[in-house]
């Protein structure tokens, strides 16, 4: 039995489904999936296997702690670190079975005449990290443990821009001069869908495998995979004219049934929710009063049409309130909301 005051609710078979929505984009396509910052707060380790097993065999992480978490033995696992060698020492990676994407020239410089094999991260535009076009002369491509080329899309959510198609053109003029046998990667999950000149031989999803969309063109095409939930810790009937919560932001105007759920902005909820957010049980819907606090919030169960008793769950995050709707109701994205969600929320994958 959970006992926890909230449950993030994992849906691995359509993660695999959206997993398995950009493999058929292409014939031979690599899918590596992003499994930074814990799988986006969905847990790295349980993704990472549960993508093994599904055949996947290349992986990005952002930093080499992450990838040295997944304790990789396996030769065939490709694990690609993006914050690339910093000050590490090489044999760190190695010793990790991770492969560094060089960022600067200094790290090309660093790890050039060593046996390790590397990836090299074009700046074509995102002016974050990679080489910028200027200095990609000083690079040996004929380097045979150069054994991928990356670049990032700046604006992939944005369908009609012509910054896209500018970034492209350049990551297509080194392309088109590297030797065979390496491999070459531009595009995340919205990129993957713009249109078939941006796969290449390797996408790097992130956000989409997770469920999320930020624009109606990728909801289309794949499913939603969380639901997030609060416990009711407490049920009370409040007088007209009380104040509920920090700061008495909200004053009740008749007689109030309240319910206290006990999870707050140390799990995900963020403060912004305060008097104007909605979670739901069933087909009812009520809305957040009074302030989000650090470990609770108060929601109106008045007009409840079912009994509501303490120990039951409500949701937060579901079908008819989706994450990156969630997101948009906290006036952010839905890469903050899943890496917001806080650890002594339960983690149950279904």
């Amino acid at each position: 039995m959970i006992n926890e005051s909230g449950i993030l609710n994992i849906n691995t078979k359509n993660l695999i489904s959206n997993y398995n929505f950009f493999k058929k984009l292409k014939k031979n396509l690599i899918v590596a999936p992003t499994i930074k910052a814990d799988a986006y707060g969905l847990g790295d380790k349980k993704i990472y296997n549960l993508l093994r097993n599904q055949g996947c065999k290349h992986f990005f992480v952002a930093t080499i702690n992450e990838g040295l978490k997944l304790n990789n033995k396996n030769n065939l696992i490709k694990i690609f670190v993006l914050n690339g060698l910093q000050n590490y020492r090489l044999n760190k990676f190695t010793k990790g079975n991770l492969i560094p994407v060089i960022n600067t020239i200094e790290e090309y410089q660093r790890i050039k005449k060593a046996n390790i094999n590397f990836a090299i991260h074009i700046d074509t535009g995102i002016n974050r990290l990679g080489i910028s076009p200027e200095e990609l002369i000083k690079l040996d491509f004929k380097n045979r443990n150069i054994k991928l080329i990356i670049s990032h899309l700046s604006s992939s959510d944005e369908y009609k821009i012509k910054y896209n198609t500018k970034q492209k053109k350049l990551f297509n003029k080194f392309v088109n001069k590297i030797p065979k046998g390496i491999i070459c990667s531009l595009a995340n999950a919205h990129g993957a869908i713009l249109d078939k000149t941006y796969l290449y031989d390797m996408i790097r999803p992130g956000i989409g495998i997770y469920g999320c969309f930020e624009n109606k063109k990728l909801e289309k095409k794949i499913k939603n995979v969380i639901k997030l939930k609060g416990k009711i810790i407490q049920i009370k009937d409040l007088k007209k004219n009380q104040y509920i919560g920090y700061n008495r932001t909200y004053k009740t105007k008749t007689k109030t049934r309240v319910a206290i759920i006990g999870i707050g902005y140390e799990d995900g909820i963020p403060r912004s929710l305060s008097n104007k957010g909605f979670v739901y049980y069933k087909k009812d819907k009520f809305k957040i009063i009074g302030r989000i606090s650090m470990d609770s919030f108060t929601i109106d169960i008045s007009k409840c049409s079912h009994d509501l008793k303490v120990g039951m769950y409500i949701d937060i995050i579901n079908e008819e309130n989706k994450v990156d709707k969630f997101a948009k109701q906290c006036k952010t994205i839905s890469y903050e909301v899943l890496t917001s969600i806080g650890k002594r929320v339960y983690r149950n994958y279904e």
